[in-house]
């Protein structure tokens, strides 16, 4: 399971990278695209919208089901992976980097510090297996 240390984590199994500029990247884990299995569809979140923290913001789906993808942090939604609508499987081959799936502007950037670390999270998955 690949958990890169530079990133913050959800219990819902997504992922958050703080940008220099204050906005955040949010994806699925590599955890969860492995659970999910070979994606067919991604549902990105509207660019400008404001949304809480928790909210379901996407939908990803598999052969095998769907599922929402929630915001780790409350804010407004300033950009969506517009490729992931012809190639749905970046977010299997590169959960990390061309999967990302939409960036934020967070209302409050100590929001993300709550979230777990790359070692807490990865304690947090084995206790669920």
């Amino acid at each position: 399971m690949n958990v890169p240390e530079d990133l913050r984590y959800t219990q819902s199994h997504e992922w958050v990278r703080l940008e220099d500029d204050g906005t955040v990247v949010i994806g699925i884990t590599d955890h969860a695209q492995e659970q999910l299995g070979d994606l067919v569809f991604v549902e990105t979140p509207e660019i400008d919208s404001e949304v809480e923290s928790e909210a379901a913001v996407a939908v990803v789906e598999s052969v095998k089901a769907a599922s929402d993808i929630y915001a780790p942090v409350a804010g407004s939604i300033i950009d969506a992976n517009a490729d992931l609508a012809d190639e749905p499987e970046l977010v299997n081959t590169d959960p990390y980097g061309k999967g990302w799936l939409y960036k934020m502007n967070p209302t409050d950037a100590t929001e993300i510090e709550q979230l777990f670390d790359a070692e807490s999270y990865k304690g947090f998955v084995s206790e669920q297996a």
